[in-house]
């Protein structure tokens, strides 16, 4: 199992905890940066928003690809997976900024693909907002572009929503970037199965994680591609006692009045009220971390993760809070 963990950008994960302890500054994620490979992390997804999803839009929220571009620089073995969403940065411009960090990381640069789902924040940034499944024909002709000027001397392309003329990308990336994509509708699994090398999904027991695996092992296969990689966000809590562990859980999932970080709470949501109240819950932290269950010691998860490794999973994308102290424990009780 390959251990990953979300670069904390927004300031933590909690949606109903203030302060956690670690700010969205440069200089907390350069020193987290950096003990994370002296601990033996493999990789650190590195989200693209430019609004703060978690603690509420007015707070701050560190920009991806800057960020990534300066921890580059300051890194010597972690994957770096940043996040870039099609519809707010040209291709042919991308693909060339991307090289170059690339290079500067010495071949570690990752992409992970998002389709964009939010559209108040591509209104406030003057941006096109595609419709679902314009969303994945736009990324379809966006990874085609990158794909064409990392990869061809001189590339040209004449799409519905991008046109490249003999377009040059020089020096290009130290090695191809690893491509990651999530998204659960037929559009987004055949997008990925064709153009992608990894497929990353949100949170959600090992019997709804296996079939997911083999559904995309399968469509693959269809395709004539090599073999894909599978990662799973998660959130993590280790004690020394199952009774800590819950505990735990319990203060971060206990909401009263909803907080900023509930904004988008309404888009997020459908069904019954009944649902509404343990969603509430779920939604404390992002991306379904708390449905793998990584809640307690160190044997239970160790158990948990090779339940998931034997269906398949090669990564794991860890949250937790506050990140740097608990990525410790879990580096020292979990991982060795």
């Amino acid at each position: 199992m390959r251990y990953g963990y979300w670069m904390p950008v927004f300031g933590g994960w909690l949606r109903n905890v203030p302060d956690e302890g670690m700010a969205a500054s440069w200089d907390y994620v350069k020193r987290l940066t950096q003990r994370s490979e002296q601990l033996g992390y493999d990789l650190s997804l590195i989200a693209e928003l430019n609004l703060n999803d978690i603690k509420g839009v007015e707070q701050p929220a560190l920009d991806a690809w800057s960020t990534a571009a300066a921890l580059a620089a300051v890194t010597e073995s972690i994957e770096l997976m940043v996040a870039v969403r099609p519809n707010f940065h040209h291709p042919a411009l991308f693909a060339k900024a991307a090289a170059n960090i690339d290079r500067i990381s010495g071949g570690r640069l990752a992409l992970n693909v998002v389709s964009s789902w939010w559209a108040d924040e591509a209104k406030q940034y003057g941006l096109q907002f595609d419709q679902h499944d314009n969303r994945y024909a736009r990324t379809e002709e966006w990874l085609t572009v990158v794909d064409g000027l990392w990869t061809e001397e001189r590339f040209s392309f004449d799409g519905q929503f991008y046109q490249t003329q003999d377009a040059i990308c020089s020096p290009k990336p130290a090695k191809r970037p690893t491509v990651y994509a999530g998204g659960e509708s037929e559009k987004a699994k055949s997008m990925i199965a064709a153009q992608c090398d990894a497929y990353v999904m949100h949170g959600d027991p090992v019997e709804a994680i296996a079939p997911k695996i083999a559904d995309m092992a399968a469509r693959r296969d269809a395709v004539g591609g090599t073999p894909m990689q599978y990662g799973m966000a998660a959130y993590a809590i280790v004690r020394d006692s199952a009774a800590e562990a819950q505990r735990e859980l319990e203060r971060i999932t206990t909401v009263s009045d909803l907080p900023a970080g509930y904004d988008n709470f309404d888009q997020w949501l459908s069904g019954t009220q009944l649902e509404r109240e343990l969603k509430i819950q779920e939604y404390s932290v992002s991306n379904r971390g708390l449905r793998p269950n990584l809640v307690g010691t160190p044997e239970q998860l160790k158990q948990r993760i090779a339940d998931y490794e034997g269906a398949g999973l090669d990564l794991v994308l860890l949250q937790m809070s506050p990140q740097a102290e608990e990525m410790e424990r879990f580096a020292a009780q979990v991982m060795n």
